[in-house]
């Protein structure tokens, strides 16, 4: 490996934005393609989530637009293009080689044109003649075919990112239409977190004579990075009783992601953490794209701590085995975005857990959510709570793990839950509360209010681009009933085992109790309310003969 990104032979513009975030030295899939990459050859680069594979061709795809065009290519025409197979990682793909360009931006600009609106308002960006585009195959194709895009004479270097999910989201077919629009030479690069059979035929398709690059590593970090615990529950009462055990007691720190296999159960689990005070945003693909974007964009900045998240595009069967049997109130398809994808791909930063709330339906499945935390050098937890009738299937997940990383990766997490019954009627009571007709009352008012919020980021952005927090996507949605007093844990409901550790999240509540009783003491009106309850009914009922004899 590299010592440095000054060995590489990169850009000193590069050079300086890589130092300015903070990169010390080239990870291991950044230090064997950005060379290869340099020297023209075609690539096919596999590495795990997190390992920085945006970087790796971003790097060299900079680096070689900072060089003079080639012979006979229009001026500022359209050099490079990176395909997406969905718009949340379009929109990261484009932050990434802003970041990367940021001390040569005069000499490249990066368009992005995933998101689904009229041709006609993308094409002043396209007039604009960037010379990196980045979309998905579907969208490129469409403006390929209207004669807003033109490549057949310019373009120089081809990136297909998350090559396996180009296929399998259903671009087969636009791939080999946009392809005829390509000139007969140019620099293809594939860039994919597993080799499957998809990619091989991408491969057979835009690649000639490609270096493979393919980091002899695991495809999660290890334990001394990321911890993968297993949580064994009886019933389905007991995963929400431990989920708000967790939460409540702050036994886990850090924002988390939560990922459930159905949208119903998406907005099950939201409008559950709501009657605990718990506000989460969800992320499904009913929800209009740019409203999906803004959600990630903001949890990064830190305004989110928690994010219910469905990655349905995982739940087809793998080849070869027969198709999952649907979960019970699991989406129709109707209203969804083919595009979504959420378990794949994106950069969620600075994640402290990922908690399998349902069990992933396969390994990949398993690898991309957790994937979402310990990233880089970032230390990062995994629960997955597991049914009875879930443990064959992360059987399977356990033993696909273990074949690759030599041993068992999955440790069991032995939570006492006889130290938490107590909490138990709180939760019942919040699960009664949450009924079928709450979640599809949640479900609409959900999506009418992010096609709303959708349409004021489209136009409120178009005047302030800087201001990314002008709309919040974790507000209550109140379907059901919400019961105030399960918002506080009493004292007496916190496990004494667990008191040591649930202390800060306990405290706040306590100096509030506190500065009652300091008001009990100066002997004010708020004392004599609050020091027992039979003497606040006592004063009520004075204060209000008071006030009647004045009134006469």
């Amino acid at each position: 490996m590299a010592a440095a990104f000054e060995h590489l032979g990169l850009d000193p513009r590069l050079l300086r934005a890589v130092s300015e975030l903070g990169w010390a030295a080239p990870t291991a899939i950044q230090a064997q393609a950005i060379p290869a990459a340099l020297e023209g050859r075609d690539l096919l680069a596999r590495a795990r989530t997190g390992s920085g594979k945006t970087a790796a061709y971003g790097l060299p795809l900079l680096h070689r637009l900072l060089r003079a065009a080639a012979p006979g290519a229009a001026a500022q025409a359209v050099r490079a293009l990176v395909l997406v197979p969905s718009k949340e990682l379009g929109l990261q793909v484009v932050l990434s080689l802003r970041r990367l360009a940021a001390f040569c931006a005069r000499h490249v600009r990066v368009a992005d044109i995933c998101a689904h609106t009229d041709l006609a308002a993308q094409k002043p960006v396209l007039m604009e003649r960037p010379e990196v585009v980045v979309g998905t195959p579907g969208r490129v194709l469409a403006h390929l075919e209207a004669r807003s895009l033109v490549l057949r004479h310019s373009l120089e270097l081809l990136v297909l990112d998350e090559a396996d999910l180009l296929l399998s989201f259903g671009f087969g077919d636009d791939l080999k239409a946009l392809l005829c629009h390509l000139p007969k030479i140019y620099q293809a690069l594939l860039v994919s977190a597993t080799f499957n059979p998809d990619v091989e035929a991408l491969k057979e398709l835009v690649l000639h004579n490609p270096v493979i690059v393919q980091p002899q590593e695991p495809r999660l970090p290890g334990g001394a990075q990321l911890q993968q615990w297993v949580v064994r529950c009886d019933t389905e009462e007991d995963k929400f009783l431990l989920l708000c055990a967790l939460l409540k007691l702050a036994l886990l720190r850090g924002r988390a992601l939560l990922f459930v296999g159905a949208l119903a159960r998406c907005y099950r689990l939201k409008l559950f953490l709501e009657q605990f005070g718990i506000a989460a945003c969800a992320l499904n693909s009913e929800l209009p794209a740019r409203s999906r974007c803004h959600v990630i964009t903001q949890f990064n900045r830190g305004l989110y701590d928690y994010i219910v998240a469905t990655d349905e595009e995982a739940l087809e069967a793998p080849a070869g085995q027969p198709p999952q049997k649907k979960r019970k109130g699991a989406a129709d398809g109707k209203g969804k975005d083919p595009e979504y994808s959420v378990a794949r791909g994106i950069d969620f930063q600075n994640v402290a857990a990922v908690i399998n709330f349902d069990v992933p339906p396969t390994v990949e499945s398993y690898i991309h959510r957790v994937g979402r935390t310990a990233r880089a050098d970032n230390p990062g937890t995994a629960l997955t709570f597991v049914l009875p009738e879930e443990r064959d299937r992360l059987a399977q997940i356990e033993d696909r793990l273990a074949g690759e990383n030599g041993g068992s990766m999955l440790q069991p997490y032995k939570f006492c839950m006889e130290e938490i019954e107590g909490l138990r009627y709180r939760c019942r009571d919040a699960m009664r509360s949450v009924t079928k007709q709450a979640v599809k009352e949640a479900r609409l008012r959900e999506i009418k209010e992010e096609l709303l919020n959708s349409e004021k980021l489209k136009t409120y952005f178009e005047d302030n681009p800087r201001d990314l927090h002008v709309l919040r996507h974790d507000k209550p949605l109140h379907p059901a009933i919400v019961k105030p007093h399960l918002r506080n844990v009493p004292d007496y409901l916190v496990p004494p085992s667990l008191r040591s550790i649930a202390k800060p999240n306990l405290k706040k509540h306590k100096r509030l109790r506190l500065s009652h009783a300091g008001a009990g003491r100066r002997g004010g009106p708020t004392a004599r309310r609050n020091a027992n309850p039979l003497q606040s009914f006592k004063y009520t009922r004075q204060r209000t003969k008071r006030r009647a004899t004045k009134s006469s």
